[in-house]
């Protein structure tokens, strides 16, 4: 029978390029698996982290087989982002991409009961031909998900297509029967006629409801189900499909599958269907690192991360950029979430064929290991991949990556994110089965009140098309507060806000299939340095280390989680100015009464956000709000001033810079149409070209300071990124957040320079 030995423990490593070693390194630093490298350094707001060629070592002992034949596998289950491995001083495979299970045979070179030497060479070196090539988020190294020696005998469940698991179940509702058919398909390695393959199906309970046998030739069988439990997010029942390889009276190999059996749909005015129910997926995207742990996390991180997002409430989270782990979609099909699971094709497009076959080989392993998932409805084949402009090549590749999908997996459909600026009749739009946008109006430009008549808009010029919101978000700092929140000056109040918004412009709109925000968790972005916190993206509801929930967290409990709440925002905002205050309570109770210092301050009915203005008395009020049988307390100091940490410096500053700059301009005619004569610089011109050129790259850079507040340096930070945009492509992004005449003005400095 199959042995899964876990080799997790006892580890030797060295953060440098040191080469192959002939015999277990004794200098090496001792580490246990998970492990990244990057742990401190992905987020830590030094500007950069170490992206290099390390080495991992460790001996493992031949596995004793009783029968003749039998094989040894190394399975890695990811290694961030290249690897290579070897055995006793042989290399046995070289994998490229970061997020997914590769498996070596290692028979021949193990030693007969004997010590073997393992080693690892992981690099997360900036490789052309490698998934993701630039994004906004840390590329951390590592083997950080662990290794097992596997142990079959000669005939076996496969364990060499894409990583899988030798197993395909595919139930499907049945109406006829009134219950559900269950097809699986299993691959056997070298069978002969003695061998069968016995399959039986459990239910929740443990108790048989099905069972079949067929010869191990890898044809498929169906079982029926009578009257079988359907899965979804109110009711994620499972069942158990136990497939065992029997050759006469004796079991060869056992494997077991936990299935969901549920129907799904998309319709482009009805939202997303579910076992025939409309349900509109509201939910969010997660990254899977934590700080200074990096994407090193233990089966019970990944559950802890699942488990939070249920509290939300959410019944859908975006697995962004990149393949997961396996502990995280098998949480996701035990609590009830419908998954949209993607590839790292992301941001940036490389014309290489080798990288588009990195995204085909990245692609046949998510959907290869992650195929029996019942949380998984939705396979992304790419991210904001027009930032870069769009090409005949792009599309292509793209029809392609979805022609691979639907023949791998006929049963789910697919769909992809598109840049904000993607153009609303860009033939993009008719790939995929289903579309979403990523919009950040109300952050990065215009306003949030922008969002849902863009949403209209789109709707009405595209009636055939199932339309999502796939991120949008803005940057929540628990430091900063104030009583006037606003666009960019990072406090958790303007978060609050804009997510108050965002939830009731998505619940009015049913139509719309999935919207997820971005993002649960502040996660590591090492390029970023924003709002006084380097090294991360703070959109988060909840902060990176997993212990702060922000007051936007229970804008989405109010909505999504039907659990009685009642919440008091702002209670980090503790020391306050001015003889009122306004008080900001969540709850999904009809009607919420607010009690300063014992006396009521008020009563009232809303839908999930009720606002109080409350008159503090000097010194210590005691605040409660009381909803039902449901009570919540806050405590606020009012104070003559208020602590300058709550503001942000550069809010001010960037104010007092777009003033400044327009002074620089002078008497420049800024209502005029813009002019591009030849031979001068302008706003159409890349920031690669802009580069060449100090004096047009200073006053780029600073206008991108003061539109967006990133530092933009070439090949620094997201430079990666940016550097095949024009100032003005990124100004458009802009939009709303510098006055009317701000692109004119930059235009108009540039002009005056000559190009070479």
């Amino acid at each position: 029978m199959r042995k899964v030995i876990n080799i997790n423990q006892g580890w030797k490593f060295i953060r440098e390029d040191a080469g192959l070693p002939a015999t277990l390194p004794a200098d090496w630093q001792d580490v246990d698996l998970p492990h990244s490298w990057n742990a401190v350094d992905g987020c830590d707001g030094n500007g950069s982290y170490y992206r290099g060629s390390c080495w991992y070592a460790r001996t493992f002992e031949t596995p004793k087989q009783p029968l003749a034949g039998g094989k040894v596998y190394v399975e890695i289950l990811a290694a961030g982002q290249q690897a290579t491995v070897y055995v006793n001083g042989q290399k046995v495979t070289y994998h490229e991409g970061g997020y997914s299970i590769f498996r070596a045979d290692v028979t021949d070179l193990c030693v007969p009961e004997g010590e073997n030497l393992l080693v690892v060479n992981c690099s997360n070196e900036y490789k052309d031909s490698v998934y993701p090539q630039s994004a906004d988020f840390t590329f951390y190294g590592g083997l950080y998900r662990g290794v097992n020696i596997v142990s079959v005998p000669a005939t076996h469940f496969d364990l060499d297509c894409y990583g899988g698991p030798g197993i395909k179940v595919t139930p499907k509702p049945c109406a006829k029967c009134g219950g559900a058919r269950f097809q699986i398909e299993t691959f056997v390695s070298n069978p002969d006629p003695n061998f069968t393959v016995l399959y039986s199906i459990a239910d929740a309970d443990g108790k048989e409801v099905a069972f079949g046998c067929r010869p191990a030739d890898n044809t498929a069988i169906e079982l029926p189900v009578p009257g079988a439990h359907l899965w979804s997010p109110n009711d994620p029942y499972l069942y158990t499909v136990t497939a065992l390889l029997q050759r006469r009276n004796e079991a060869y190999d056992e494997l077991t599958v936990r299935a969901g059996v549920r129907s799904f749909s998309c319709d482009p005015q009805k939202g997303f269907i579910l076992n025939g129910t409309p349900t509109p997926l509201r939910g969010v995207s997660r990254h899977q690192d934590r700080l200074y742990k990096g994407n090193a996390l233990t089966k019970a991180e990944h559950y802890e991360d699942a488990k939070i997002i249920k509290e939300l409430g959410a019944n859908t989270i975006r697995l962004a950029h990149y393949q997961h782990s396996q502990d995280f979609y098998d949480a996701c099909d035990e609590l009830g979430f419908v998954i949209w699971a993607e590839i790292p094709f992301i941001s940036v497009f490389n014309k290489d064929p080798a990288a588009h076959q990195n995204c085909i080989q990245q692609m046949h392993e998510l959907i290869i290991q992650s195929y029996n998932h019942p949380s998984i409805c939705f396979w992304g084949v790419s991210n904001e991949i027009l930032i870069g402009g769009i090409s005949e090549q792009l599309v292509k590749n793209h029809q392609e990556l979805n022609e691979i999908c639907h023949k791998l997996d006929p049963t789910r459909l697919t769909t992809i994110a598109h840049v904000s600026m993607t153009p609303i009749d860009s033939p993009m739009h008719h790939i995929t089965d289903v579309i979403s946008w990523n919009h950040y109006f109300g952050w990065y430009g215009g306003k949030m009140e922008d969002n849902g008549p863009w949403l209209d808009n789109f709707h009405a010029k595209h009636p055939e098309l199932c339309v999502g919101v796939s991120e949008y978000g803005c940057e929540g700092i628990i430091t900063y507060h104030g009583p006037n929140p606003a666009c960019k000056d990072y406090s958790e109040e303007y978060q609050a806000l804009y997510h108050e918004h965002m939830a009731k412009v998505l619940n009015d709109r049913p139509w719309i299939w999935s919207s997820h925000v971005w993002n649960m968790f502040d996660f590591g972005c090492a390029a970023r340095n924003e709002g006084g916190v380097a090294g991360r993206n703070n959109k988060g509801l909840v902060t990176m280390d997993r212990k702060t929930k922000k007051d936007s967290y229970y804008v989405y409990k109010a909505y999504w989680n039907p659990e009685p709440m009642v919440h008091i925002a702002g209670k980090r905002y503790a020391q306050r100015a001015g003889d009122t205050t306004l008080v900001k309570v969540y709850s999904n109770q009809p009607t919420v009464s607010l009690f300063c210092n014992g006396e009521l301050v008020g009563v009232q009915t809303a839908e999930k956000a009720f606002s109080f203005t409350v008159a503090l008395k000097d010194g210590m009020n005691v605040l409660k709000a009381v909803a039902g049988d449901l009570v919540d307390t806050a405590t606020l100091e009012k104070v003559e001033q208020e602590p300058e940490i709550y503001t942000l410096p550069e809010v001010k500053e960037r104010a007092e810079g777009v003033a400044n700059w327009f002074q620089t301009v002078g008497t420049m005619d800024l209502t005029a149409p813009m002019e591009f004569p030849e031979g001068k610089w302008s706003v159409r011109d890349t920031m690669d070209e802009i580069a060449s050129c100090p004096e047009a790259m200073a006053i780029v850079a600073k206008a991108v300071k003061l539109a967006t507040n990133f530092d933009i340096k070439p090949g620094e930070g997201m430079w990666d990124m940016m550097h095949s945009m024009t100032p003005e492509g990124m100004m458009s992004l802009s939009a709303g957040l510098v006055p009317d005449g701000f692109l004119a003005s930059l235009n108009a400095q540039l002009i005056q320079i000559d190009k070479p």
